[in-house]
Formats: C-alpha cells, sequence, structure tokens
C-alpha cells in the first residue's frame, strides 16, 4: 500500500496496485476566495500550489469523491480525469451531479460493501462537525452536509479506513471497532465555521482517535490548505505521537 499525499484531502491511495484518487481539488494557489461560513474567510485558497502536474495525479484507476464540496473537487479536475474512469460516490445525488459533467461509469459505494478489482470497499458514516449544529448552518448556505469515509478491505494488503471530512464521534468508533483498520487516514485541520465548531478533526480529535487505537498507524491529511484552517502540520508533529503520520504535500508513505 502506498499513501501519496498531494495536497489538501487530495491523496492517491495504491490499494493492491489499483491506484485511487480521492478528492481531487486541482485549482491553482489562490484561485478562490475563501469560505463565507468559515473562520479566515478574508484567505484565498488553495493556499498553497498542487507539488506536482495535474496529468500526474489524473493518471490513476479510480477516483473516490467521499462528498461534493468546493475544496474536495473542481472543475479542474473534472476537465483533467479521463470521463471513462469509474467514479465512486456517496449517494444518488452526488451520482447525478457527476453524470452531468460527463463522467459515464459512477459508482454509489455502499455500507454493505461495494466490490472493485477484488477490493471491497465499504462506506461509513461521518459527522462533518456536529451533526445538530453544522447540518442547519450548511443548509441556510446551500451546501450539503453529508461525507462518507471509505474502508478498503482485501486479503492481500491491510485494511485501511479513510476516516474522510468527520469530528471524532460515536460512528468513527464504531467503524474502528467492525473494521479494525491498520492503517488510518484522518483529515485533521480543524477546520471551523464562524460560530466555532470544528468540521473536521482537530488536535484533540487527533490526541483521542490516536490513544483509542494505539498499533494503528494514523496519518494527518487536509492540511495546511483550506481558508478556515484552525490547526496546522506543525501543531499535529508538536503532539509527538508515536502513531500519527504527519506527511507533506508529495510525500509517500508505504506500507
Amino acid at each position: 500500500m502506498k499513501i501519496h499525499q498531494i495536497r489538501n484531502a487530495t491523496i492517491i491511495i495504491t490499494y493492491c496496485n489499483k491506484k485511487f484518487l480521492i478528492d481531487p481539488w486541482l485549482m491553482p494557489k489562490n484561485y478562490m476566495a475563501g469560505f463565507e461560513a468559515g473562520i479566515n474567510s478574508h484567505i484565498r485558497q488553495p493556499r498553497v500550489e498542487l507539488p506536482i502536474s495535474i496529468e500526474k495525479i489524473a493518471d490513476v484507476d479510480s477516483v473516490i469523491l467521499t462528498h461534493y464540496h468546493p475544496d474536495h473537487f473542481d472543475e479542474f479536475a473534472s476537465r483533467a480525469i479521463r470521463k471513462d474512469i469509474p467514479f465512486f460516490v456517496q449517494s444518488d445525488t452526488d451520482k447525478e451531479i457527476i453524470k452531468k459533467l460527463g463522467f459515464n461509469d459512477v459508482r454509489i459505494i455502499t455500507e454493505a460493501g461495494t466490490d472493485f478489482e477484488g477490493i471491497k470497499l465499504f462506506k461509513t458514516p461521518c459527522q462533518h462537525g456536529r451533526r445538530e449544529i453544522v447540518k442547519p448552518l450548511c443548509e441556510s448556505v446551500n451546501m450539503p452536509y453529508d461525507a462518507m469515509g471509505v474502508v478498503f478491505l482485501s486479503s492481500n494488503d491491510k485494511t485501511l479506513y479513510l476516516a474522510g471530512d468527520t469530528i471524532w464521534c460515536n460512528e468513527v468508533k464504531q467503524t474502528l471497532d467492525n473494521f479494525t483498520p491498520e492503517i488510518i487516514i484522518i483529515n485533521a485541520c480543524g477546520a471551523k465555521v464562524i460560530n466555532g465548531e470544528r468540521l473536521i478533526m482537530d488536535i484533540e480529535d487527533t490526541k483521542e482517535i490516536s490513544s483509542y487505537c494505539k498499533y494503528s498507524k494514523i496519518i494527518a491529511s487536509h492540511m495546511d490548505t483550506v481558508s478556515h484552517l484552525s490547526v496546522t502540520r506543525d501543531d499535529i508533529k508538536n503532539l509527538k505521537l508515536d502513531n500519527v503520520i504527519v506527511p507533506d504535500d508529495n510525500e509517500v508513505l508505504e506500507f
């Protein structure tokens, strides 16, 4: 297994020799304004450039979109990725969006598991911020709330849990208990909305999952890129947690 950190939540996972492109957000630095509903809305994003060419990023076997938010998929990705690629999404709603962009092999990952080239992909639940507080806020700005995580399962590789845009919550604990993944990828920049609510994991959440999964390797992704971050790579590194890895952009981890 290889985990290639590209930028933000955009990563390439090589699992059983198949390359999965996760959440491709490929626009150039400062291309879009900060999120009005988030902290630091005056800061443009992405804060950094892509570390490699879009052509290299798009050279994969499949795409997984954990949710259709503007910091997880954009028009640059839509243009660069071949339209016949197997493209996995979380719901019928997202499937229709991606099909309208011209992709013709769009598949839904289910909780019961979806097969792809000898790999089983399982949809796992998220809380993209505390549901009772953040969901109404998302709806007020016409942005969908739901996101998914994905478990990769095969007898030929370690079990991988891509937690997605979620906070530390009972749904994440249940996934960890059900699958006991050896490798876990978390989105950990503590992105916040203007009322101070975090949308994804922050320092305390990282400590919690590190403690709960002492024998797993935990990779902190979705770092140092969006306008509304509240946690940096250095913040996570300074925790000095033995089982937490904080890759730089364009770094490749092998397991």
